[in-house]
């Protein structure tokens, strides 16, 4: 699947994607800051993955989790801050929820501070608490009152 749009490609094409630069955007995110070039690999390897690129060169990224049925996980949404604020992150974010293999799933995402970037997409608060399992050795995250 691909779309052309003011001057930027997406498309779930696996093999376009670029690694490094994938693995530089993922660094400058609070989520994924300290993730290792092989998690990232092995992540790319096993999801639904969406690419943005711009003049040849590749400018954000998202991933998918899903059993392409009943639930899908959206996570790793970035985009290349030089790019940022011109639409690139509304139109990647409908490019996935327009893709066949999710029309028919259930989305989650977390995020602590894009509530307001998601909601005009229909994503809401869900009703029921979340619950994570870290691996062992892994420290839990700190929590915060105000975090969403």
């Amino acid at each position: 699947m691909q779309l052309i749009e003011a001057g930027y490609t997406l498309t779930d094409e696996s093999t376009r994607i670029d690694v490094d630069v994938v693995c530089r955007l993922l660094a400058s995110t609070y989520w994924a800051a300290k993730r290792s070039r092989e998690h990232v690999e092995t992540s790319i390897q096993h999801s639904l993955c969406f690419s943005v690129f711009h003049e040849g060169a590749q400018v954000g990224f998202a991933r998918v989790i899903t059993d392409q049925s009943t639930h899908a996980y959206l996570c790793d949404v970035v985009i290349d801050v030089a790019h940022r604020g011109k639409g690139v992150g509304q139109t990647l974010v409908n490019f996935i929820l327009d893709h066949p293999l999710l029309k028919t799933c259930r989305i989650d995402l977390l995020t602590l501070d894009a509530t307001g970037f998601y909601e005009p997409f229909g994503f809401a608060r869900h009703p029921h608490e979340c619950m994570t399992r870290y691996p062992s050795g892994a420290p839990a995250p700190k929590t915060s009152s105000t975090a969403s």
